[in-house]
């Protein structure tokens, strides 16, 4: 198989739903993006999915793995002691047979194997978790949002050159703005390590925007916010509560009376553009930034169509050189940001 047709391994036995809603996602992706997907996982099962779709793509490929590292099961024992699908699949992206990883599931097994299995990118500590969230213009990616709760200032300026490397990959954006997320805009808020950050961060060649406040994430001031990853998961929790909170409040207002059933037609346009842009399922998953190789985890709720699109998103960062630029970004960074 060529370099340039390199299947995205996917987790089949990965998330809430899995296998079945992996494996329809694959086969949309295959059927729809033309996609090629190695789904990695037991083997009858995978099987029994794709003739219950009618599948015989010749873009969909089975790699039999016969364990599953279960969503609460500690990730460091698993990884050592289970040939799960998480495993092999990175082990088939360390080996050139596969493009990029995307899984669904324990996604601390897949952080601690993808260190394991795929090491760093030279010259970073940490790797992070990035996602996108919707603004009032247009999207803005959030990092770290749960790898590392515990980080230093130059754990947090890598991420600001990841996090504006992987917008530029994706979107195209020519110099994407940095924002350090803070209680204040002031140069006097923050904790130490915010201060420290925001230090090193003006050393760098980013597009550095000083301080933000927690509002400014959602009007989407900067292309990239940096946070702690402690302080990203509290960020990315709170939101999907909020959104959840929203939707049920919105829809019970409307269907209170045969009146505003009626008057709920009205805005239904309106609020399916709003819901698509507030779906995760758009967005697929978020990149795990920092190691040797794409690596995307989904939801761990995923539908049939976020998994598409985390196929779609891994597929697209590897045709875009995302390790290559990363690794530029970040050697070239070293010697004009000395570390703290």
């Amino acid at each position: 198989m060529s370099h340039a047709t390199l299947p995205v391994a996917l987790d089949a036995m990965g998330g809430d739903h899995a296998p079945g809603a992996v494996v329809e996602g694959a086969v949309q992706a295959a059927r729809d993006l033309k996609i090629p997907v190695l789904l990695v996982g037991r083997k009858p099962e995978i099987e029994a999915e794709l003739r219950r779709h009618g599948a015989e793509e010749s873009l969909l490929r089975i790699e039999h793995a016969p364990d599953i590292i279960a969503m609460d099961e500690s990730p460091a024992r698993a990884i050592r002691r289970k040939e799960s699908s998480i495993g092999i699949g990175l082990d088939r992206v360390r080996d050139g047979k596969a493009c990029a990883f995307v899984s669904a599931g324990n996604s601390g097994a897949v952080m601690a194997c993808a260190l394991f299995v795929l090491r760093r990118i030279a010259d970073i500590e940490r790797p992070a978790i990035a996602i996108t969230v919707p603004t009032s213009n247009s999207n803005c990616l959030l990092i770290d949002a749960g790898a590392n709760v515990d980080c230093k200032p130059q754990h947090l300026r890598d991420f600001a050159i990841m996090g504006a490397t992987y917008v530029h990959a994706l979107d195209g954006t020519s110099a994407p703005s940095v924002g350090l997320l803070a209680n204040g805009e002031e140069e006097s808020k923050g904790n130490d390590l915010t201060q420290k950050t925001h230090e090193l961060l003006k050393a760098t060649h980013l597009k550095y925007a000083g301080y933000v406040e927690g509002r400014d994430l959602y009007r989407g001031k900067t292309d990239v916010v940096v946070c702690d990853g402690f302080v990203g998961n509290a960020v990315l929790k709170a939101s999907e509560g909020l959104a959840e909170m929203i939707f049920k409040a919105v829809k019970e207002e409307l269907t209170k009376s045969m009146l505003r059933k009626a008057l709920a037609a009205l805005p239904a346009v309106f609020l399916r553009t709003l819901f698509k842009r507030l779906d995760y399922a758009e967005y697929g998953g978020a990149p795990l930034l920092g190691v040797k190789g794409v690596t995307i985890i989904a939801h761990g709720a995923s539908n049939a169509k976020a998994i598409r699109n985390a196929v779609k998103t891994a597929w697209e960062l590897h045709r875009k050189g995302l390790m290559t630029q990363m690794e530029r970004a970040l050697h070239t960074a070293a010697p004009h940001a000395p570390r703290a």
